[in-house]
Parts: C-alpha cells; structure tokens; sequence
C-alpha cells in the first residue's frame, strides 16, 4: 500500500535535513551519552561493556525522532541543544580539565 502523498514532504531540503539530523546528530548525541555517562557513573567499565548494546537501540531511536517533526530544521536545532548540553556535562565531569 503506498503513502499519502499528503503526509510526505515535498521539499528535499527538509527530507536531507531530517535524514542527517537522524543519521549524524544521533550518532553525536548517543557518543557523547555513553561519555558523559562514563566519566559520572562510578563503575565505568560497566557502562563501557554495555555501551556497545545500548549505542545500537539508542542511536536507532535517535534515528526515527526527526521523522516526527514537520520541521527537519527544528530536529537539528533540538539535536544541537542537547548535543551541547551532553558536552557541556562531559566537559565538568573531565578530571582533566585544565579550566576547572
């Protein structure tokens, strides 16, 4: 059974940016989860092992979301606000931080 044509998008700069925002924002954002998750959790080996399950199922939802939007461009601007959240957690977390 095809698609409505009244529920696909029909400009393709909204498709290339719901389809990157899935593809490379999701994949940012779950990196940077199981980082942050690593670096606060006190058992980090145990996030580590477990991150290689949980990356898959994680960035696979990440992947579906912007589909949900009528707006592809609104999927990458919340992609980048939590991107950046995720950083700037992972960022406090690092012992390493030369700022802190």
């Amino acid at each position: 059974m095809p698609a409505n044509l009244k529920y696909l998008n029909k400009s393709p700069w909204q498709q290339f940016a719901k389809i990157s925002s899935g593809i490379l924002g999701g994949y940012i954002i779950t990196a940077l989860l199981h980082m942050s998750l690593a670096l606060w959790l006190p058992n980090h080996r145990a996030v580590l092992i477990t991150s290689i399950f949980t990356t898959f199922i994680v960035w696979c939802t990440l992947l579906i979301i912007p589909f949900l939007f009528k707006n592809g461009w609104k999927a990458w601007a919340l992609y980048i606000l939590i991107a950046l959240l995720l950083y700037g957690i992972y960022f406090l977390g690092n012992k390493n931080n030369p700022f802190i």
